[in-house]
């Protein structure tokens, strides 16, 4: 993943797709869904953010920004049981911020066995919830500096 992004940052391509790992940003974004993140994006508090993690530069995280501080950008996971956010590394620099998450799509769950093909409505009823933005919730930002 870290590949693709510098890739396309140096491509100076605007819109990228990549694909969710890890818990931390759940209900939002869970593992194996897609987002549609824009490079060059102005952010503020309550967006999610992709970003280069302060003490590992190779990896990559999605978080929402909690609030402007001193520095830099106080970032906080969506699933607070996750972990691995400001509270362990401290505020985020401008310049390791690198895209913002305008969108998801969420994975298709897979059939089970013998089930065979699924219904028309089970289908559009995917399509209907699988596609949504991922807009930057200012109330979260408020809740989050409550903790």
């Amino acid at each position: 993943m870290p590949e693709a992004i510098e890739e396309m940052r140096e491509a100076k391509v605007p819109f990228q797709i990549i694909e969710v790992e890890g818990p931390s940003m759940v209900p939002t974004l869970y593992p194996g869904d897609w987002m549609l993140v824009q490079h060059g994006a102005r952010v503020r508090a309550g967006d999610v953010i992709v970003l280069r993690h302060p003490f590992q530069q190779d990896l990559l995280v999605v978080k929402r920004i909690a609030e402007r501080r001193d520095g830099g950008w106080w970032v906080l996971g969506d699933n607070p049981g996750a972990g691995g956010d400001s509270t362990v590394y401290g505020v985020v620099p401008d310049e390791l911020v690198l895209a913002k998450v305008r969108g998801r799509l969420r994975r298709r769950r897979p059939w089970a066995e013998g089930e065979g093909q699924r219904s028309v409505t089970a289908v559009l009823s995917w399509a209907f919830s699988a596609v949504r933005p991922v807009l930057g919730d200012r109330s979260a930002s408020k809740r989050l500096r409550a903790r």
